[in-house]
């Protein structure tokens, strides 16, 4: 009786303990749905680093249109204008974990920083097959696509269509005898009028990397090379390229301002556009995909008021070079977020494509000449109206790899002694040979003619 006793003294204690058991878990439902409502999930905030010269209306314009349509934030984090600093810069924020999840990095750094960067093949496969194959390579390091083009400038010539015409001539220079000849006359004639500080050509002679894409120019023109060879070859020391960098020193006090030495990109646009210069060595960017046709200035916000035409660059014995330059989008091997800065990449890549190069960034189509301009559709074929081959020329930045920025720097001390006068041409070009040999390890050899230069 005991034993029965004790079981309806327990019974109702286990009908309790259930209704508890059932009240408390719909408390705790309820507790964490209020929870819920009251603490939502943060959007995904994206770090995007990139240069000081995409940093314009129509690049933050995208970035809003990006998360007003996936909700994913973009923090823009500018950099300083000094491609250097730059570098040292994205180096510091991708070895930061937290530091950036998408970086905009110019081609030559590629080899550099590519061991913090993801492989972007197995990502954008679809979008890759659109793009030009040779803008890739640049970014190619050892098999790995560590970024994709952002925007792909060449070098190029501007000019005077008004002077040119004024002076007798239907076509802008071909060569670069054509531009000394056209120079000369053209200055002569306009300081006779009363501008004393008219000059025939302007370019880039400063302390920086503009002054290797100026001579890599003059030198693969002159069939002189490229500073060293897709098979690893060191071509600096050769009659060729030093008889370019002996022109060159020629033109300055001549056709060039004597302070051309200290040019970057925005001095000698600033003389051409106000009226002061004949021709002018410029940025003219170019679609990233074979549709459409170039017609993008590089670095202006504005258009010049002076009438204005668009070439490719002069030639000579080794053909017309224009240098490729640019940056591309990376991503960070250590972002949190790869998928979603996978997305914004996706999402810039479709829209520069659909863009096609329409416009210059600015108010509207450019309205100017075209002849011959840049481009990186049918590179390397001779154009009708002309004997000379172009080609487009990259920095030897894959070959060099991590070295790039030593080769650099040892090329532009070696130019630069020679437009200051400091030593001669082949002085300069025997130092140099042996210096890049010291940075690199690599052979000297023969310079390579546009027909034996891979595309």
């Amino acid at each position: 009786m005991e034993g029965n006793a004790i079981c309806r003294r327990v019974a109702p204690t286990r009908r309790i303990s259930t209704r508890a058991t059932r009240t408390l878990a719909v408390f705790l439902i309820g507790i964490g749905l209020i929870g819920c409502r009251q603490s939502p999930r943060e959007p995904v905030t994206l770090r995007y680093t990139y240069s000081w010269m995409e940093d314009r209306p129509k690049t933050r314009a995208l970035l809003q249109q990006f998360t007003q349509e996936t909700e994913i934030r973009v923090k823009g984090i500018s950099v300083p204008e000094n491609t250097r600093d730059y570098l040292e810069l994205a180096r510091k924020l991708l070895k930061d974990g937290s530091g950036a999840d998408l970086v905009n990095i110019d081609l030559i750094w590629s080899p550099i920083l590519e061991p913090d960067l993801i492989d972007l093949r197995p990502y954008l496969g679809a979008e890759i097959s659109l793009l030009e194959p040779q803008l890739l390579s640049s970014y190619t390091v050892n098999g790995k696509l560590v970024a994709v083009p952002f925007n792909v400038p060449l070098g190029a010539l501007e000019y005077r269509t008004d002077l040119l015409r004024e002076y007798g001539y239907d076509h802008p220079p071909r060569t670069w005898n054509e531009l000394e000849s056209m120079a000369d006359r053209i200055q002569t004639g306009e300081r006779a009028k009363g501008t004393k500080d008219f000059w025939g050509y302007v370019w880039q002679g400063a302390d920086g990397e503009a002054l290797t894409c100026n001579a890599l120019e003059w030198q693969v023109a002159a069939g002189g090379g490229r500073i060293i060879e897709e098979d690893r070859t060191i071509s600096v020391n050769n009659p060729a390229a030093i008889w370019a960098w002996q022109r060159a020193k020629h033109w300055i006090g001549w056709i060039s301002p004597p302070g051309v030495v200290a040019y970057r990109e925005l001095d000698s646009m600033q003389v051409f556009d106000s009226g002061r210069a004949a021709f002018n060595r410029i940025w003219f960017l170019t679609p990233m995909t074979r549709r459409g046709q170039a017609h993008q200035i590089g670095w202006r916000s504005s258009l010049p008021v002076v009438k204005t035409g668009f070439s490719r660059m002069p030639g000579g014995a080794g053909g017309s070079a224009g240098t490729l330059g640019g940056t591309g989008t990376a991503v960070s091997a250590h972002s949190t977020h790869r998928q979603e800065a996978i997305a914004l990449l996706r999402f810039q890549l479709h829209a520069l494509m659909q863009d096609g190069g329409k416009d210059n960034g600015s108010s509207g189509p450019v309205q100017a000449e075209f002849s011959e301009p840049p481009s990186i559709l049918d590179s390397r074929v001779s154009p009708v109206a002309s004997n000379q081959r172009a080609s487009i020329v990259a920095r030897p930045s894959v070959a060099a790899g991590s070295a790039y920025k030593q080769v650099s720097r040892a090329y532009i001390d070696a130019v630069r002694s020679v437009l200051t006068g400091q030593r001669g041409a082949p002085e300069a070009a025997a130092e140099l040979e042996k210096r890049l040999i010291e940075i690199t390890g690599f052979s000297a050899g023969p310079p390579k003619t546009l027909d034996k230069m891979a595309p």
